[in-house]
């Protein structure tokens, strides 16, 4: 299958202007969104370890998916911000066209299994070099904290795993492919050749979800294999000048992150922690 770039109804790359901050822009947005997103999964521990039950740091996937609604809506207005300073919209970026939908959704689910091959392989290197022969007894423990439970009531559980659902793929997925294979990565491949930019910006973006590991080792595993899947990303993006596909491969990942949450409630309600 040739891939279809889509060049010939793409909107124009930018031009350079002296004084534009294009360097600013494109490392101080995935900067921030690094920071934004510390500091919303660390308030999240504090908030339920004051009202409800200390737990392990971080908090349990559905929890870290809420507390990024606040840092999702604040990277959606920057962005939307730093495009009209430029006299660009974000519908530029994301490059939807009428009568092409159908087709957008399946190059997303085909960048979605492309994707995972060398974001699967990334896992299981980092762990091999971790733990030798013993890699796969250790999956047991490295990407899940016996230690974490859920001291929640299933009828909070229930409002809490709803609002997971309903905000965090639709709105974390674009906010992110927006941000990092968008603005950021666009406004570096204006100040450094492309492979720089988009390693720049993946950096940025496998950082981030160091924060939602949930073991030190996972750390390690998480910053490299979502690395991987930024330089992926990146790549896509810049080939194909526009975002909407690799944002639906995104939503679909993020939608199956959530989906999990909707059985909490009813774990909580049979007795499970």
């Amino acid at each position: 299958m040739a891939i279809d770039t889509n060049r010939g109804s793409a909107p124009p790359r930018p031009r350079p202007r002296n004084g534009d901050g294009a360097l600013a822009w494109g490392i101080g947005l995935p900067a921030l969104r690094v920071a934004l997103v510390a500091a919303a999964c660390t308030l999240a521990w504090l908030v339920v370890g004051v009202t409800a039950e200390w737990m392990p740091y971080p908090l349990p996937p559905m929890f870290a998916a809420i507390a990024m609604l606040p840092v999702n809506l604040v990277c959606l207005a920057l962005v939307v911000r730093r495009l009209r300073s430029q006299g660009r919209r974000v519908g530029d970026l994301v490059g939807y066209r009428r009568g092409r939908l159908g087709r957008d959704i399946l190059w997303g689910l085909l960048w979605l299994v492309v994707l995972y091959v060398p974001f699967t392989l990334t896992v299981m290197l980092v762990m091999a070099l971790l733990h030798g022969d013993a890699m796969y007894v250790a999956f047991e423990t490295v990407f899940f904290d016996p230690e974490a439970s859920f001291p929640l009531s299933p009828a909070v559980a229930a409002v809490l795993a709803v609002v997971a659902v309903l905000t965090f793929a639709p709105l974390n997925a674009p906010a992110e492919e927006l941000l990092y294979r968008g603005t950021a990565q666009q406004d570096l491949t204006r100040r450094m050749p492309v492979v720089a930019a988009i390693l720049v910006a993946s950096a940025f973006y496998g950082l981030q979800h160091v924060w939602y590991a949930p073991t030190p080792d996972a750390v390690l595993v998480y910053a490299c294999a979502f690395f991987v899947w930024g330089v992926g990303s990146g790549l896509i993006a810049w080939r194909q000048r526009r975002l909407l596909p690799i944002i639906v491969a995104h939503f679909l990942v993020d939608l199956l992150t959530s989906l999990p949450a909707l059985a909490v409630p009813f774990l909580l309600a049979n007795g499970a922690s």
